[in-house]
C-alpha cells in the first residue's frame, strides 16, 4: 500500500447526502435502502454535519425501551418530526481529493472517525472516504 496514494483514488464519488431540514424519516429510509453508514449534510452542496448510523440507532433507542409494535410506530412518529439538523454532527473533519490516504488514516486515528467527507477547495462536497474504503485499498490485489 502506497501511502501517498491521493484520496481521490480511492473515495467514493456517488455520495448520497441529506439536508438540515431533512426529516429524520428519511434518514430512516436511506439507511433501510442503501448499504452505507454515514451521511454527509449538504446545505448548497457544502458540508454543515454528517450523521451516522451509529447516532441514528443511539437516536432511535433512546425513545422506545423495548421493541413492540407501539414503540415502532412512537419511533415513526418521532422520526417525522425531527429534522437533520437537530441530531447531525455539526463539528466535521474533510479531506481535500489531493490529501494522501496517510493524512486521511492519521484523522481516522486521532479522532476515531469512520468517515471523512472530501470536500474540494471551495468546499463542496466531492466524495466520502471511510475506513472500508482504506481496507479495500489496502487488502487489494493492485
Amino acid at each position: 500500500m502506497n501511502k501517498m496514494t491521493y484520496v481521490n483514488a480511492i473515495m467514493t464519488t456517488n455520495v448520497i447526502s441529506v439536508a438540515p431540514n431533512d426529516t429524520m424519516d428519511k434518514v430512516h429510509s436511506i439507511f433501510q435502502k442503501d448499504n452505507i453508514h454515514h451521511l454527509p449534510v449538504t446545505e448548497n452542496g457544502k458540508i454543515v454535519g454528517i450523521l451516522s448510523y451509529s447516532d441514528y440507532l443511539r437516536l432511535q433507542n433512546s425513545f422506545t425501551l423495548f421493541n413492540t409494535l407501539r414503540s415502532e410506530v412512537t419511533n415513526l412518529v418521532l422520526m417525522k418530526s425531527l429534522l437533520v439538523k437537530e441530531v447531525m454532527t455539526k463539528q466535521v473533519a474533510k479531506v481535500q481529493p489531493n490529501d494522501t490516504i496517510e493524512v486521511a488514516a492519521g484523522y481516522f486515528r486521532e479522532n476515531r472517525f469512520h468517515a471523512l467527507p472530501v470536500v474540494d477547495s471551495d468546499g463542496t462536497l466531492v466524495g466520502i472516504l471511510t475506513t472500508y474504503d482504506l481496507l479495500n485499498y489496502a487488502f487489494s490485489d493492485n
